[in-house]
């Protein structure tokens, strides 16, 4: 490669780069904050659920006080409070505490600081992608796969979620390329670089503190490294310093998580576990099916109407066929070309252990997670570097453009919201919410456990900003708004707490209140029709019950 030619590599590689910096920062706040991104910022602030105001009455305008930096907390603190509160390894929250410790004052972009950096760790997986191809196939698969990563309507969505999925995918992503490397010393260079080995089990070791997935990656790549070795264990010089380099490497990376186990049977055991529902028949295949689409084109479909759905959804499949069909021809030419052969062959048998550990969660386990599209993740990268791999050996430009065309609209879905909308929505919730502008809020959320406390938090997050927005409008409505309020009200011993409580809570000293209850788990024919408030009398409204994953009613309050 000429001087001039590797300069207009690099500078394509540069333009990717920020293409997709672009995507991953473009409305970085525009989305609201949903229930696991509430459960990041309480976590990822140094503080816990003991730290809000559960059980009093709480202006709903102070609701920004709750996300503050809690300076002087040590990463353990942090990992107590996740240990204790939560189900997830404590590496990602630390790693987010000290960024967002470098950001302070947080002040009123928050928000987009809270998810900057996944955005960055979303960037960095593009380029380390390039690295993989570029030592697995060729400069030409290395800059597509970049690209390819770039402009992922899946990527950028996981970019712009303030959780610990990037920073997996990007550790996944390298350690694919510690994977790949050692592949090719063991069957091409015939040798075993150690320096390769330990930081390939040092990736491994982190991972594996940032996401329990990641445990699937890691066995996915211990397969993928025996089938190997087993294949080809006569093309290979070095088999016994390959095998003790294997054991003493994946020994290294199991006693380096050892102290973390015992948190790990505990979190099993947690209710916060235990939402995923039982897979139904072959439900689970079509969804990994749809994931896969999803990871190349996103049209908006959510919450659409039938016919913009019906189109959209034809579309994508008519698209997601023409990849397929180019895809397999070019996996073809990768699997008969002995340049290319036995990394192809690394990357799918990765990719294949992943999905057989999915299935035996699925259906051995009764945890149907093909119904979360966010936790294909873990076989993401060697998926983006398989696809970009096959385009890049047919050398079809024009096919090659309209990929990255389609993925560079549908990402532009993406930070529209348009596309992987929120779970639970909480912007449509306080727009509901917000019927009638000028009458006070009280939000009440029964909770009985902290997912609800987040839960309730998303929304009254949402409320406060909607409602903050409005309150510009007339000075009298600035009175109003100032006796919105919200309260988490515990559900125990059992729902009737809730109504008990509620009837004691010194409420805003207003004529008229809108008194809005969540209540997850609740029925339609559990909210009584009447509510005693100290002072109001509350009459249920018919027509504003509604449901969006949990329901919410609405009560109108007076004291007349």
């Amino acid at each position: 490669m000429t001087n001039h030619r590797l300069y207009l590599h690099y500078l394509g590689l540069a333009g990717v780069i920020v293409i997709g910096t672009i995507l991953r920062f473009w409305h970085l706040g525009l989305k609201p904050l949903w229930m696991d991104e509430i459960i990041t910022a309480i976590f990822s602030l140094g503080k816990n659920y003991n730290d809000l105001p559960l059980d009093v009455v709480f202006p709903l305008e102070r609701v920004q006080e709750i996300f503050t930096f809690q300076p002087g907390v040590s990463c353990s603190q942090i990992a107590e409070n996740v240990t204790t509160q939560s189900t997830h390894p404590p590496l990602f929250f630390c790693s987010m505490y000290s960024w967002l410790g470098w950001m302070t004052p947080l002040g009123s972009e928050w928000v987009e600081k809270l998810r900057s950096l996944p955005a960055l760790f979303g960037v960095g997986a593009s380029a380390a992608i390039y690295a993989v191809n570029r030592i697995a196939f060729s400069k030409t698969s290395a800059i597509m796969a970049a690209a390819i990563m770039a402009v992922s309507p899946f990527a950028v969505y996981l970019s712009q979620e303030a959780r610990h999925y990037t920073m997996p995918m990007l550790l996944i992503t390298l350690a694919l390329l510690g994977l790949v490397q050692i592949q090719q010393d063991m069957f091409e260079r015939a040798r075993i670089r150690f320096w390769v080995w330990l930081l390939w089990a040092i990736i491994n070791s982190i991972g594996l503190y940032v996401h329990y997935f990641f445990a699937l990656a890691f066995i996915a790549e211990i397969a993928t490294l025996i089938v190997l070795m087993y294949w080809g264990k006569a093309k290979i010089i070095n088999k016994h310093q390959v095998w003790l380099a294997l054991i003493f490497s994946t020994s290294g990376i199991v006693i380096s998580f050892i102290p973390w186990l015992l948190m790990i049977l505990s979190h099993v055991r947690r209710s916060e576990t235990s939402w995923l529902p039982s897979p139904t028949h072959i439900a689970p295949l079509y969804q990994t099916l749809i994931s896969w689409v999803l990871m190349m084109i996103a049209l908006p479909v959510e919450n659409q109407p039938l016919p913009i759905t019906v189109i959209y959804g034809f579309l994508m499949v008519i698209f997601a066929i023409w990849v397929g069909r180019q895809v397999f021809k070019g996996l073809k030419l990768l699997w008969l070309q002995s340049t290319t052969y036995l990394a192809t062959f690394t990357l799918l048998s990765f990719t294949i252990f992943v999905l057989l550990q999915f299935l035996i969660i699925v259906y051995f386990l009764g945890k149907d997670i093909t119904v979360v599209p966010r936790y294909n993740f873990v076989y993401y990268p060697s998926f983006c570097a398989l696809i970009a791999a096959s385009f890049g050996i047919k050398n079809n430009l024009n096919s090659v453009f309209i990929f990255l065309l389609v993925g560079l609209i549908s990402c532009i879905f993406v930070v529209s919201n348009l596309v992987f909308q929120k779970p639970f929505q909480p912007e449509q919730v306080a727009q509901n919410m917000n019927l009638e502008p000028s009458v006070p809020i009280m939000l009440v959320v029964g909770y009985s456990n902290y997912q609800d406390v987040a839960l309730g938090l998303s929304f009254a997050t949402a409320l406060e900003q909607l409602r903050s927005q409005t309150s510009t409008d007339t000075k009298v409505l600035n009175s109003y708004i100032d006796s919105d309020s919200f309260a988490f009200l515990q559900k125990s011993p059992d729902l009737s707490a809730v109504w008990q409580n509620l009837s004691q809570l010194p409420i805003p000293a207003t004529s008229k209140l809108n008194l809005w209850v969540v209540g997850p788990g609740i029925r339609k024919r559990d909210y009584p029709q009447r509510l005693e408030l100290s002072g109001q009398t509350c009459i249920i409204d018919a027509a504003q019950h509604y449901r969006i994953g949990v329901p919410y009613q609405l009560y109108r309050c007076s004291n007349l």
